[in-house]
């Protein structure tokens, strides 16, 4: 859907008498926050974080409604969660992981550009002194807004089904140490901290894909095809000296967040990756959006 707010803006700057002096670029903010206001007003974006918390409920109500789950039978964690609501949250992580998060990521990094070339936005966008390397960055903001709210609605989602649905007590690590409900709830927070990072470098790549076309399903779909030929060609082993460069290499190292004392070295390695990811495909988008033909 067009960004109404700031083309109006944009329209107004371009309407106005000649011989008036140019405004100066203004903050970022407002444009921030224009950028942000259509993301999440938007229908789809709604339906894809319902989609995301219906992850960890279906899992929950199955659960609840089966008999006991065999040990070592399905995801890591599922024959925990009728033992402890909590594990319906880091199960549930772990499951999206690997296509979910990724799509849902894709289908906004892969609008960020294209969206509004293609709804014929952008050009409007662009007479607002805001300029094409600020645009840039507030289209990626955007983006990585909505990294750090995917991952949050599935491990609150999975927390409040999983506590209605289970009893909720001390969570044991796999270090075998013991803590608290409250510190647990802290550790599924920190998970999906963990996530928004993991998918910070997936955006990125998005991003500048966006910049090369103006059909944006082209663009989402180039996106979640990239993540999955990541994730498939970290499982080769011909390619092992490819894995530790590939986006997708630590995306199952969180891990290391449920242990006591936390092992904070895939964390680490985690945002390096990424924002290298972030540096490479940034300069990328830079250099085809700076030169991109928005009147055509």
């Amino acid at each position: 859907m067009p960004n109404k707010g700031v083309a109006a803006g944009a329209a107004t700057a371009s309407d106005a008498a000649p011989g008036t002096p140019p405004a100066k670029a203004s903050s970022g903010w407002p444009l921030l926050a224009s950028e942000l206001s259509v993301l999440f007003r938007r229908r789809r974006t709604w339906a894809m974080l319902l989609a995301l918390a219906a992850v960890p409920v279906l899992m929950a109500v199955a659960v609840r409604v089966s008999s006991a789950v065999p040990p070592g039978r399905g995801p890591a964690f599922l024959d925990r969660i009728s033992q402890n609501g909590l594990f319906v949250g880091v199960t549930a992580l772990l499951v999206c992981v690997p296509l979910f998060l990724p799509l849902t990521v894709g289908v906004v990094a892969g609008d960020t550009i294209a969206g509004e070339a293609g709804l014929g936005t952008l050009r409007y966008l662009l007479v607002a002194p805001a300029g094409r390397v600020r645009l840039l960055l507030v289209k990626y903001a955007g983006a990585a807004a909505f990294c750090i709210v995917a991952p949050l609605v599935v491990a609150l989602a999975g927390a409040g089904i999983g506590a209605a649905l289970f009893p909720v007590g001390p969570v044991t690590l796999l270090s075998g140490d013991v803590i608290t409900a409250q510190e647990a709830v802290l550790r599924l927070v920190l998970v999906a901290a963990y996530l928004t990072v993991s998918l910070l470098g997936l955006s990125a790549v998005g991003l500048f894909l966006s910049t090369l076309t103006d059909v944006p399903v082209g663009a989402m779909a180039a996106t979640i095809v990239a993540s999955v030929v990541s994730q498939v060609m970290g499982e080769l082993p011909q390619l092992e000296w490819l894995h530790p460069w590939l986006f997708s290499h630590y995306w199952f190292g969180f891990a290391d967040l449920l242990r006591q004392p936390i092992a904070w070295d895939s964390f680490a390695g985690n945002a390096l990756l990424q924002a290298g990811y972030i540096a490479v495909f940034g300069a990328l988008a830079y250099g085809r959006f700076i030169t991109k033909d928005v009147l055509s």
